[in-house]
């Protein structure tokens, strides 16, 4: 069983389970919210049940097949395969059973079940990244470390009724994948963005400037820092400017409209672009309250951590299964839906909680993810071919 093609690489099985679970998701999220369905009246808030499957459902499938296909190439570590990739992919599919029958079992058996992925990660890659030749990499580890601690405080807090809490630790856990998103997309958007010119006989870019990427990084964690800490509006909203102002300056030099012709490419400059439109929205609400706080989460969680996905997806699907990086049709209408989707969303949060367009962008969403599977499921089950050269 272990030498099926399934178990060969990571994002197989995290790629097929997590493009798989959104449409199912967002189906779900939808019936009660329009109320198909009736949630008892002690019921977990939607918003959190919501939050916490697009986070540690969803994003969660989605970044494991990512990094744990990324690092072996990028970082030289072994390949996590056969049985260990087996007991990873258990461990999320015990985490969203467990949450979903959860009425049924006792109270702290789903918490604990739910909490296991990013700890068997964390102990899979950290023995791996230690003798890893660049340290950087060894950034992911603390990054696991405070996902995992977001999971375990959410659960807290649902089991002590406090609801603040759970929703300040999912907002923990989305500043944690900010801060993964701008660690490994500023790795990658740039480095491929140089491959592809080089490749058309353009000029390159400009050498990588360390002392901004220092200050972009550290801004992030500051604006988490205050914004976690419920510091005053002036001081998070300043330095999410700050942010929009060092990410629009570092997204800038990659010089995105160079490859606007290269698809799996371009989408990764799109996705920064809403990254930095989260930090001018999030800027706005705090200062002057000017937009909901909301927006800034849509814009990122939807738009750019959407983009970036479905590029990454489509990019690592072809290329680690031998297929050519030609982008089928299907994926470009995807990344067309998802930015339709971030823009309805986005005006729906100034129409109030009803508005037909949060419908209309769920159903976007979610059939993004859904051409995803329909063009890729065969592939993801296949073994890879050959590739020439």
């Amino acid at each position: 069983m272990t030498s099926s093609p399934l178990w060969a690489s990571a994002f197989r099985p995290f790629y097929f389970l997590g493009a798989l679970y959104a449409p199912l998701l967002v189906a779900a999220w939808l019936g009660a919210f329009h109320g198909l369905w009736n949630l008892p009246p002690d019921a977990i808030p939607l918003k959190l049940l919501h939050g916490h499957e697009f986070i540690f459902g969803f994003a969660a499938a989605i970044i494991s097949g990512i990094v744990l296909t990324a690092l072996p190439s990028w970082a030289g570590t072994e390949e996590i395969c056969g049985r260990r990739l087996m007991l990873l992919t258990a461990l999320w599919l015990a985490g969203r059973i467990g949450f979903w029958a959860s009425p049924w079992l006792p109270s702290l058996l789903p918490a604990v079940v739910d909490c296991l992925l990013f700890p068997a990660i964390f102990f899979m890659l950290a023995p791996q990244l230690l003798r890893a030749g660049n340290r950087l990499y060894l950034l992911l580890l603390p990054i696991l470390a405070v996902l995992f601690a977001a999971n375990t405080i959410y659960h807290h807090g649902l089991l002590a009724s406090n609801y603040d809490q759970a929703w300040q630790a999912l907002r923990l856990a989305i500043y944690a994948i900010i801060v993964l998103y701008i660690l490994k997309g500023g790795v990658l958007a740039p480095i491929f963005t140089a491959n592809t010119l080089r490749e058309k006989g353009r000029a390159g870019l400009p050498a990588c400037n360390m002392k901004l990427e220092v200050a972009a990084t550290g801004a992030v964690l500051l604006l988490a820092t205050l914004d976690l800490a419920a510091a005053t509006p002036v001081w998070t909203g300043s330095i999410a400017l700050a942010c929009a102002l060092l990410h629009g300056w570092r997204t800038a030099r990659w010089q995105g409209w160079r490859v606007a012709d290269v698809p799996l490419v371009l989408v990764m400059h799109l996705g920064f672009a809403w990254l930095i439109l989260a930090f001018v929205l999030k800027a706005a609400a705090e200062l002057g309250g000017i937009v909901p706080e909301a927006m800034w989460l849509h814009a990122f969680t939807i738009g750019s951590l959407g983009l970036m996905m479905l590029g990454l997806m489509t990019r690592v699907s072809l290329r680690h299964t031998g297929r050519p990086l030609r982008v089928p049709p299907a994926m470009i209408v995807a990344c067309v839906l998802i930015f339709a989707a971030t823009m309805l969303r986005l005006a729906a949060s100034l129409h109030g909680p009803h508005s037909p367009a949060i419908v209309l962008s769920a159903g976007l969403w979610a059939a993004s993810f859904a051409l995803y599977f329909l063009t890729f499921w065969k592939v993801l089950l296949s073994p890879s071919e050959p590739r020439a050269g």
